[in-house]
């Protein structure tokens, strides 16, 4: 009789044990770090194929823009140069390193601006399906990368608030002391300037 009341305390015992510690915020931290490198995957994702579209790109303008050769070497240039700067879900914490990549990045966007660009002295190539259907494409996966983004963003600022937030900062004190703010997106020095337009 005695061994069955111990045994019903100690399974009373572990559920409650498991009620307090899924109820207390235990679970937030790895939870949320666990999204936040998730949308970081998404971010890279949305890269790698705007990365993968871009020698198709090239290929159609160079059939029809021989001369503008300087623009299409700096699009193949940026695009290796930002398939090289890597940077995987252990390294979100040093805001260096992600700052490396987002400047490799944005040196890919503004080669690819100019790249559009010299696309409006070539009627033909305007015209041309497949050149619209590849622009398509990249102005579609330019919406996926803004929307990775946000998504990333907001991810990180969940996951770093809770890491200074009661309960979370108690947690983040104790048992996931090793856990540190995950950097940011943050909006290069060109954001800040606006668009000149001339016509």
């Amino acid at each position: 009789m005695t061994l069955s009341i111990s045994r019903i305390r100690a399974v009373l015992a572990v559920v409650l044990l498991s009620l307090f510690v899924a109820g207390c915020g235990y679970n937030t931290i790895p939870t949320l770090q666990e999204q936040a490198k998730a949308r970081w995957a998404d971010v890279q994702n949305n890269y790698q194929r705007r990365a993968d579209l871009i020698p198709n790109l090239v290929a159609t303008v160079q059939g029809y823009a021989k001369q503008e050769k300087e623009v299409l070497t700096s699009v193949v240039e940026a695009r290796a140069k930002a398939t090289q700067v890597k940077i995987d879900a252990s390294q979100l914490t040093d805001p260096a390193k992600l700052k490396q990549f987002q400047d490799a990045q944005n040196q890919l966007t503004g080669a690819l601006g100019r790249l559009l660009a010299v696309s409006e002295n070539y009627p033909n190539l305007k015209s041309n399906q497949n050149f619209l259907a590849l622009q398509s494409q990249l102005e579609g996966t330019e919406n996926r990368i803004a929307v990775a983004r946000r998504d990333y963003i907001e991810a990180v600022r969940a996951y770093n608030t809770e890491l200074k937030t009661f309960p979370g900062v108690l947690w983040a004190s104790t048992v996931f002391r090793g856990n540190k703010p995950m950097a940011e997106f943050t909006a290069n020095d060109n954001a800040q300037t606006p668009p000149q337009v001339k016509f």
